[in-house]
């Protein structure tokens, strides 16, 4: 099997994950949860408090820079563990629907050694009620509508699904 054919096979087997419901994808952890020894998502209250919060001064009109800032001078350090976050983990932790306890998987596609947004080259697979959520839906959407008011690009360019 040549280096190609690999790759293809590793990607079918992530497909099929996808499809039914086995990827492991879907309690890949990120900031604000923790793994359980049994392999499921739980809620890292200390984490989770400070998602809360980000959403909050969001939505109270901080710019992710101030968010930056405000999380620095309290002292709590970014998903890495480095003492500054950085606007682009902000944007993506606001961005991210897990909080809202749904995975959305396949949200990006591997185009050789480039990965791009999966704007409807491929399924997307949403996985719902996989783990407990952080955010409500309510203001999981009412920031993603802030995003898109804030976007320096024109409302008719850019293309955002505000529905699961």
């Amino acid at each position: 099997m040549n280096t190609i054919q690999k790759s293809e096979a590793i990607k079918n087997g992530l497909r099929k994950g996808f499809q039914d419901g086995s990827s492991k994808m879907a309690r890949r952890k990120c900031y604000g949860y923790a793994l359980s020894p049994n392999g499921e998502l739980e809620i890292n209250p200390d984490e989770a408090h400070v998602v809360s919060w980000i959403f909050e001064w969001y939505l109270a009109g901080d710019s992710l820079g101030k968010i930056a800032i405000g999380l620095e001078k309290q002292g709590i350090p970014s998903p890495t563990g480095k003492p500054r976050w950085s606007r682009e983990a902000i944007d993506k932790l606001l961005s991210n629907e897990k909080y809202t306890g749904r995975v959305l998987l396949q949200k990006t596609v591997s185009t050789g050694a480039v990965q791009i947004k999966n704007n409807g080259l491929m399924d997307r697979y949403l996985y719902t009620e996989i783990h407990k959520a952080i955010i409500s839906d309510e203001m999981f959407m009412a920031v993603q509508k802030e995003k898109l008011s804030r976007s320096k690009e024109p409302q008719n360019h850019v293309a955002m699904r505000l529905a699961f």
